[in-house]
């Protein structure tokens, strides 16, 4: 261990002392961004970049289970990526299948997958299914992994559940269009369920969205942090506690 190290590993043991876990956020989305640029930097490919981001995942859940996070949504793939070419995308599922895989024998985890199934190869889904059947009956974190996921995609898909389950039901559109309210379409999202994140983190020092739990985070905190997804450090996550600890929170009151 290294001095730089050592500072950090004390500077964390210290953060986290005064962390006040009542005031820790149930639910924390994560956007995992930067992976090809920290590739880029230590001057590795866009593969390994990958490799490392989803290494890092396991890691990042121990964190949260430390400090009594309930649900944890990862955004892996989003529905904008199936743009980028074959030879990317190709071994980009597959580090997510062995990812998701290794999340269910772990069996710390709940898997839950959020997302559009119909646009993931056949063998991407039967992983996705088969982690989230296997895990059910586990007590520990909820882990969303989204997987083909748009914010945009999913209030669509919700908008269409609703008014397909209407349908079944022999509902006329006038008495469809009567009904439908805020807590009506949270019935039939991704996360139907679950509480909304308390807290956002996206890494790599983008600040936006890109369209990530669109609906579910209108009253969420938002933590930008500048280092890549590969390079998160405890002391990092630790740090974006303290500051949504330290916000008053007021949903529009």
């Amino acid at each position: 261990m290294n001095l730089r190290d050592l500072v950090y590993g004390l500077y964390a043991r210290r953060v986290e002392g005064r962390l006040d876990h009542d005031q820790v956020p149930k639910h924390i989305g994560v956007i995992l961004d930067g992976n090809r640029r920290w590739a880029k930097a230590s001057g590795g490919t866009t593969e390994q970049g990958h490799q490392a981001g989803a290494y890092k995942i396991e890691e990042f859940l121990g964190w949260c289970a430390e400090t009594d996070v309930e649900v944890v949504t990862l955004w892996m793939l989003s529905t904008d990526n199936f743009d980028r070419p074959e030879r990317e995308l190709i071994p980009l599922l597959g580090i997510i299948e062995d990812t998701v895989r290794s999340l269910a024998t772990d069996g710390r985890w709940r898997v839950h997958h959020v997302g559009t199934m119909d646009l993931l190869p056949d063998r991407t889904q039967a992983v996705l299914k088969e982690a989230e059947q296997a895990t059910h009956a586990n007590k520990g974190i909820l882990v969303n992994v989204a997987v083909g996921y748009g914010g945009r995609q999913e209030i669509a898909d919700a908008v269409r559940s609703l008014i397909l389950d209407h349908a079944d039901k022999g509902t006329s559109l006038e008495d469809v269009a009567e009904s439908v309210d805020v807590d009506l379409i949270s019935k039939h999202l991704y996360t139907r369920g679950q509480p909304d994140p308390d807290l956002v983190i996206r890494t790599s020092g983008e600040q936006r969205l890109s369209g990530f739990m669109l609906w579910q985070s209108a009253h969420s905190e938002y933590y930008f942090c500048e280092v890549f997804w590969p390079a998160f450090r405890k002391v990092d996550f630790l740090r974006a506690l303290r500051d949504y600890a330290a916000r008053h929170r007021r949903y529009g009151g």
